[in-house]
């Protein structure tokens, strides 16, 4: 399976190299992309210092948003004819050595998503109070509307079939963009399956930009983007 693990990155000086270093000993036969989106700390200089087979780098001249980035990390892939993605965030808050298990429960699911909430007995560290009420809230309308036992909305930490990724028509460029995923993959009746990741916060005070960093202006863009895709996609026309 051709597999291209799509990074994307603002602003990770500090873990960029050991994620990166990580990702090659665990997926050895994969390609790896990062999106650069718009860093102005010392994470370009790190990327032009980094052994450069298999990896690729993409920059945007500035910051267009986390969706962004994965989206045109997918789109990359599709036109590569990549079978597999697989996306991991930079901020060593995900653990490389499990991406062979995300590629292997690719062989029954179409999307394989992390979860940091699927097993209560897993531990690790507490989220923040604010964005664990938020996913839950988030996570219970989603499983309301598409019926996927789905126990964490926001998790970066996926694998996708590129077929899979073919069918979905993504545009939102923040951080609801795994929101138009779930619902469009609900309307295309993809396999969905869960896989336990270890719940690691190294920077619990880590913003989200663009405004979001409010919880209830955060919750209100979750609910616009959630409802506008389920009117795209779910409600049938008159």
């Amino acid at each position: 399976m051709r597999t291209l693990v799509v990074i994307p990155l603002f602003n990770e000086a500090a873990t960029l190299k050991d994620v990166l270093d990580e990702v090659r000993r665990s997926a050895p036969d994969a390609d790896i992309l990062v999106i650069d989106d718009g860093s102005t700390d010392r994470s370009p200089e790190i990327l032009r210092g980094y052994p450069q087979d298999r990896l690729t780098v993409i920059t945007h001249p500035h910051n267009l948003g986390y969706g962004q980035s994965l989206i045109d990390g997918f789109r990359y892939a599709i036109d590569r004819g990549y079978d597999a993605v697989v996306t991991i965030d930079c901020d060593a808050q995900h653990e490389p050595r499990q991406i062979p298990h995300f590629l292997a429960a690719l062989d029954d699911a179409d999307i394989v998503s992390g979860s940091r909430y699927l097993d209560p007995q897993a531990g690790g560290d507490p989220a923040p109070p604010d964005r664990r009420q938020v996913n839950e809230e988030i996570t219970t309308r989603l499983r309301a509307i598409t019926g996927y036992p789905i126990t964490d909305a926001f998790c970066g930490f996926k694998a996708y079939r590129v077929d899979a990724l073919r069918r979905l028509d993504l545009t939102e460029p923040s951080y609801g963009m795994p929101l138009q995923v779930w619902i469009q993959a609900a309307h295309h009746g993809l396999r969905i399956k869960e896989l336990a990741t270890a719940r690691i916060y190294k920077n619990p005070e880590r913003k989200f930009w663009g405004g979001l960093d409010d919880t209830d202006v955060r919750r209100r863009y979750y609910d616009v983007v959630l409802d506008r895709e389920v009117q795209r996609w779910l409600v049938s026309s008159p």
